[in-house]
């Protein structure tokens, strides 16, 4: 039976956030709201965390897994970030965009793409998010909370409850979710590259014809 916090959304409680960190640091699975949907996160390098949440999601070995960081510096120290990438990481984090990007040595092989080295990073905007990154101090290894057979993620917590209380350790209910995923932008092999259309603008990595 999976634990269901309520956290308030702008001031989450320091109390409520430092338990939801021991959680993970023990293994545990959590459900918790950034600021493009909910996500499904565990502790960076844990294996056998990492594993439930592919059978959750049913993914397979060449998924990009993300990770969840507080600020820019703690991103620069799992991804080799060049000039050209450092002026868009700075220009639109925090927000609901994922950044892939060469991974450094820091980023345990087990979450890494299989063929091309890199990872997905994210300094997401919300609140509960970003207390539970300051409070763990190291990334979140995350997943969108789209369970399968569905295109869209999981919005209301309650919903959550009913779906994933013998699945997951933890469910912070921090209100009603949006219903679309991060923005990814490809910036591993120099120019920009859209790889999905999310809830982050676009327009600024389009390329003109």
């Amino acid at each position: 039976m999976s634990q269901f916090f309520q956290v308030h959304p702008e001031n989450p409680q320091a109390r409520l956030i430092k338990q939801a960190a021991e959680i993970i640091r023990a293994g545990g699975l959590v459900v918790y709201p950034t600021d493009s949907s909910y996500a499904l996160g565990c502790q960076i390098g844990d294996k056998g965390a990492i594993e439930r949440i592919r059978r959750l999601r049913q993914l397979d070995d060449k998924h990009n897994f993300t990770l969840m960081c507080c600020d820019l510096s703690q991103l620069g120290t799992y991804a080799k970030v060049d000039t050209a990438a450092f002026r868009a990481l700075r220009a639109h984090t925090p927000g609901p965009y994922t950044f892939i990007l060469n991974a450094t040595r820091e980023v345990p092989r087990l979450i890494l793409h299989p063929k091309r080295r890199t990872i997905g990073l994210r300094v997401p905007s919300h609140p509960i998010a970003q207390a539970l990154l300051v409070e763990l101090g190291e990334p979140l290894m995350s997943v969108s909370l789209i369970m399968p057979g569905e295109t869209v993620p999981m919005s209301d917590p309650h919903d959550m409850r009913e779906v994933l209380e013998h699945q997951v350790d933890l469910i912070i209910d921090g209100g009603i979710g949006g219903i679309s995923a991060s923005t990814v932008i490809n910036l591993s092999e120099g120019e920009a590259q859209i790889i999905r259309v999310g809830c982050g603008d676009p327009t600024p990595f389009e390329v003109e014809a």
